[in-house]
Formats: structure tokens, sequence, C-alpha cells
């Protein structure tokens, strides 16, 4: 099996058996985004554990409607983030968000941190979708950093300029 039909599989699988689909409580914080390109739309919450410096992500849920590449990304997210330290999840994000930059400049991934995000590479190659893979971490992010009370963006579409 090819590697980009082994990365189609896992956007498949996600799309198809989304992980953290369904908005639960408690939760600290709530944001809702919207790519304006595409009429993708995603309502995203955020539980954080912990304290300044120390937090933990302990819950991440969504509800969404949109393309497969963003109800993906939002699967993957999901797995990627909950359960981590905030720094490790903004890691991650940082990492998500070179790996769409990966079509027009030259970046060193770290695989392992990607996890399946790393499927989404391929995205990269086609500018249309890169606000779709992006939309539930952007709203994460926001979500992320009011929950923790630091500065924030509080911008509701993706607009592709983080």
């Amino acid at each position: 099996m090819r590697l980009d039909q082994m990365y189609q599989e896992v956007i498949l699988d996600h799309y198809k058996r989304p992980h953290g689909k369904g908005l639960v409580e408690p939760f600290d914080s709530q944001v809702h985004h919207v790519n304006p390109t595409c009429g993708d739309e995603i309502t995203l919450r955020v539980k954080l554990t912990g304290g300044p410096g120390e937090y933990t992500v302990e819950s991440v849920s969504f509800d969404s409607q949109g393309c497969s590449i963003s109800q993906a990304s939002a699967s993957v997210l999901h797995d990627q983030v909950q359960g981590v330290s905030l720094d490790q999840a903004m890691l991650t994000l940082d990492e998500f968000s070179q790996l769409m930059r990966s079509a027009t400049q030259d970046v060193n991934l770290d695989e392992e941190l990607l996890g399946d995000a790393i499927a989404f590479e391929g995205v990269a190659q086609y500018p249309a979708r890169i606000k779709c893979a992006l939309l539930a971490w952007m709203a994460f992010k926001d979500a992320a950093m009011q929950a923790s009370g630091a500065p924030q963006n509080h911008a509701s579409e993706v607009t592709g300029d983080e």
C-alpha cells in the first residue's frame, strides 16, 4: 500500500468515526469558528486541569459540520491534544501549522509529535483545503487560550494568517 493511500484511509476513518464529536460538560471555554470560503463550522469546548504553567488538556469536544478534511482534522486534533499538557498540545498545534505550510516552505516535521495528523501532509498541496484542515486547530488554540486566561485572538473565522 502506498503512503498516500494509507494517509487517505486515516483521514476517511477519522471522518467516518470521529473521536471527540459531541459537546461535553463541564468545560472551561467554548468557541465557534467558521471557514467563510467553504462554510465549514465548528463549536469546540476545552476543559483544562492544573494551573498556570502546568495545565493539562482534560477534554476537547466539538460539534461541527463541513467537509471530510475539516471533520477528520477535528477528530485527529482530539486524539493528539486530549490528556497532554497544554504546552505539549501547543507544540503539536505549531507542528500541524508547519505541516500545512510544507508545500511552500522547506520544513522538518516531527512525525512522532504529529501522530495521525501527518496524514494531512497531502492537504498542504491544495491551498483551498488548508483552511479546512486548520479550522479545528485554530478553534482549539482560541479555546485553550481563553480557558488558561492567556491573551487570545477572538476571531471567529479561519484566516490562515497564524
